[in-house]
């Protein structure tokens, strides 16, 4: 239930990123705007929601420092992530291509840096051949969304300025 949730939410994400850039109406700066308002969501959903939760329940204040450490560098690779979507939006990328390629290539970097940090009971030779299998098939999916991707349709990008003709003063 809660991955399903986490599925439509995510799923969402990069077509009302999208939206929400070309929706500020600058071409220029709207990605940044647009992720002015994602920090100002993160804030609402991830700070005051939480501390709600925490005194609703009696939590103890006290915050382990590595667990501070790792969920801080968690939201900071988070954002980044969600900056790097806005650069490939404003780099001409299409919500379906590059949500495609970064929902493919995240469970690869994931399932890596997993494995890595907490190696399987009986080592790598212990990961199951279907395990593998898929981990190379999202891989795939990416190479291929990246390889095959529809052609834009031939008018401007909307996330990008249009061209400047620059005609002589008249003499």
């Amino acid at each position: 239930m809660y991955s399903m949730m986490t599925v439509v939410a995510w799923g969402l994400y990069g077509i009302f990123l999208h939206s929400g850039q070309v929706s500020m109406g600058d071409p220029i700066n709207g990605r940044y705007k647009a992720f002015l308002f994602v920090g100002l969501a993160y804030f609402l959903t991830a700070v005051i929601a939480p501390i709600g939760v925490l005194v609703a329940n009696g939590a103890s204040w006290h915050f382990p420092v590595k667990g501070m450490a790792w969920s801080l560098l968690a939201g900071v690779v988070g954002a980044a992530g969600a900056f790097g979507v806005l650069l490939a939006f404003g780099a001409r990328g299409t919500p379906s291509v590059v949500m495609s390629i970064v929902f493919a290539g995240a469970p690869v970097v994931n399932a890596l840096v997993s494995l890595i940090q907490h190696p399987p009971h009986g080592g790598w030779g212990a990961l199951r051949w279907q395990f593998i299998t898929g981990i190379l098939m999202a891989a795939l999916g990416g190479c291929l969304v990246t390889l095959y991707k529809p052609a834009q349709s031939p008018g401007l990008h909307p996330s990008l300025p249009h061209a400047v003709s620059v005609e002589s003063a008249p003499k």
